[in-house]
């Protein structure tokens, strides 16, 4: 206990351990706006989720004939969200959020059998009912 109280009593130690605990506060602190997956590389939000997701089904719709020029918007749930197992420290699995709806507007939303299309190549991409899916014409 003595030796311990010596040590206290030298500045540079003193110095050294006041130094190390704000870097440790500064860290933690810094921690809360950067996110890390399981590899080390910095995490995606769910609005570059989604927005990487739309101009996925956008690229794929304009390939789809008769449907022109194309928008798509979705909406989505929840955040992505991580399971790890019993200890909390290793990450089994990463639930990617829930696409709630999409919103479709093309040149060709008036035409039956494009909407038909588009339907069947949005209902089965992202794994929703028809009932969440939208198609309407763009406006010129």
């Amino acid at each position: 206990m003595k030796k311990f109280g010596k040590l206290l009593n030298d500045n540079r130690i003193r110095n050294f351990i006041l130094i190390s605990g704000l870097a440790a506060i500064a860290l933690i602190f810094l921690s809360t706006f950067i996110s890390f997956d399981g590899n080390g590389t910095s995490g995606s939000s769910v609005s570059d989720y989604r927005l990487e997701l739309q101009q996925s089904i956008t690229d794929m719709l304009s390939e789809v004939e008769g449907v022109g020029e194309v928008k798509v918007l979705l909406t989505i749930e929840n955040s992505s969200e991580g399971v790890y197992l019993d200890n909390n420290s290793t990450k089994t699995k990463e639930i990617e959020p829930v696409i709630r709806g999409a919103v479709v507007v093309c040149d060709g939303g008036d035409d039956p059998v494009v909407v038909g299309r588009i339907n069947d190549a949005v209902t089965k991409a992202l794994n929703i009912s028809s009932a969440k899916v939208c198609v309407t014409k763009l406006s010129k």
